[in-house]
């Protein structure tokens, strides 16, 4: 088998967070020592805390006082599934997916939720943005700002109508922080500690405006909520959450860890500098290390590029032969896939190649299939 040549450029520091996201400069473990460790949460320094973090991330944010804030559970995942569980269903929906997680939510909205009048619009090839002009007035709005997996991201947040009627639900988990958000345009957003800020796992931030509030308070889905999905009691929403109570146990080390970060991303002037500092990162990756033949930036595809993720697509064999990969793993785009690969390995091979098919991806070959499902091994490539 012939294989790619290692790079011969690496990384100066290859210490990352969970996002995986490098931590902030001059981090080290005693950063956490002022973390409240064998303190219940719903003490009151263990709430306390967690409101500072709530204060802090809308303070750098510059977020309208109106707009609410809670630390909820199971990361990104948990605070957008939170939000459509709880608010999807009321009017149409319009879908926009050009990656992994935008997937998801289509996945949750169709297969899930079987919301009736629900539009999905992909974007092809993997990476390429769709026709955002084709959101709807009325309708929900559910999209990525920034594609984790593909690099690619939104221009702007123009094509979001004025005077909509329907809620726009941002998952920004790899955008917050980094990239420009329109909170006029938003009403729900999402994001988790550990990705742009180099925080740590499990803890998820749901930002809500007061329409989406008061579709809490006013439309009740016909569906069972978790109690990790309730933000209501009574009909109304409750406010203790958005004050820094939490509705499972959250980790007060891992919440020191964001406050850490939150305090250095003050200290370095706040959002303007974050975005420099983030966007200059896409052009030092392209001046300062070449891309092998055969590779291309995600960036080059017919969408934005992303300045918080530098993503690379197999076009070719090794040394930029056509035809696909001289190994056969992946006749055609392979960038973004390794983890669909991966989460079906146990299952059967049929959902590996609906997964690849998903991405507009050929399936693979049986006998790939086979080595695949082998062991449940997934081979390098």
């Amino acid at each position: 088998m012939t294989r790619m040549p290692l790079p011969a450029v690496r990384p100066a520091d290859a210490r990352f967070s969970s996002g995986p996201t490098k931590k902030r400069p001059g981090w080290s473990l005693n950063a956490l020592d002022g973390a409240l460790l064998g303190r219940s949460h719903r003490s009151k320094p263990g709430k306390a805390r967690l409101n500072e973090a709530i204060v802090r991330t809308r303070a750098l944010l510059g977020l309208p006082g109106e707009f609410k804030i809670a630390i909820v559970p199971a990361s990104d995942t948990g605070a957008m599934e939170m939000a459509m569980w709880s608010m999807l269903g009321a009017r149409p929906v319009d879908l926009f997916a050009w990656e992994s997680f935008g997937e998801e939510w289509v996945t949750d909205a169709v297969e899930q939720l079987e919301i009736e009048d629900c539009c999905v619009h992909l974007g092809r090839p993997y990476g390429a943005l769709p026709d955002l002009s084709l959101a709807r007035k009325s309708a929900d709005i559910v999209f990525t700002q920034n594609g984790t997996t593909s690099g690619a991201k939104i221009p702007n947040f123009d094509w979001i109508p004025e005077g909509r009627q329907g809620l726009a639900f941002n998952d920004a988990t790899s955008a917050v922080f980094a990239q420009p958000i329109e909170w006029s345009k938003c009403d729900v957003v999402t994001f988790s500690w550990q990705k742009v800020l180099g925080g740590e796992a499990a803890h998820g931030m749901l930002i809500l405006s007061p329409r989406a509030v008061a579709r809490l308070e006013s439309f009740i889905p016909a569906r069972p909520l978790p109690k990790i999905f309730r933000m209501t009691k009574k009909g109304k929403l409750d406010q203790e959450l958005f004050e820094g109570a939490t509705i499972n146990t959250p980790s007060l080390l891992a919440t020191e860890d964001y406050i850490d970060a939150l305090k250095w991303a003050e200290g370095i002037g706040g959002l303007d500098p974050l975005g420099r500092f983030s966007g200059v990162r896409p052009g030092d990756s392209q001046q300062h290390q070449r891309v092998p033949e055969g590779r291309r930036s995600a960036r080059d595809l017919p969408a934005a590029g992303g300045a918080t993720r530098v993503c690379e697509e197999v076009v070719g064999g090794p040394g930029g032969a056509g035809g696909g990969l001289r190994c056969g793993l992946v006749p055609v785009r392979a960038s973004g896939t390794a983890h669909l690969v991966r989460r079906h390995r146990r299952g059967r091979r049929r959902a590996i190649a609906h997964s690849l098919a998903r991405l507009g991806i050929c399936p693979l070959p049986r006998p790939v299939q086979d080595r695949l499902m082998k062991d449940g091994q997934c081979p390098r490539y």
